[in-house]
């Protein structure tokens, strides 16, 4: 079962992401910040992580950047997630490092078809 981290600071938007990965099949962590999402990523290796953007203690942004500079963590792919639906949000998300982009209210069908093609295995 793939494993999912989820990193997401408001409560209603983690656990419905969470619910949906969970019927979905997938095994799913969470960290609250970016700094849990970086220190996650490292001690458990999920498969994916789904990142949002505007995060208390260290951003989306920079926790990307630090999950890519790693050697240990630098494979794993990363969606974010963000409010911020203007073109150059996606341009920064990419810039950073993340592999993909969705914006939230997340479409869940949508967003399962972006961890499908960074997770060929879950189809």
């Amino acid at each position: 079962m793939p494993r999912i981290l989820v990193v997401e600071d408001n409560e209603m938007n983690r656990d419905m992401i969470c619910r949906r990965m969970i019927k979905r099949g997938f095994d799913v962590s969470t960290a609250l910040n970016g700094q849990e999402g970086v220190d996650l990523a490292a001690s458990e290796s999920p498969d994916l992580i789904l990142m949002d953007l505007s995060l208390p203690v260290i951003d989306g942004w920079e926790a990307t950047r630090r999950i890519k500079a790693n050697p240990v963590t630098r494979a794993i792919p990363v969606i974010a997630l963000t409010a911020n639906a203007m073109s150059s949000d996606r341009e920064s998300a990419l810039a950073a490092g993340c592999d993909d982009y969705d914006t939230k209210p997340v479409q869940l069908e949508r967003l399962l078809e972006k961890i499908h093609r960074h997770l060929p295995v879950t189809k």
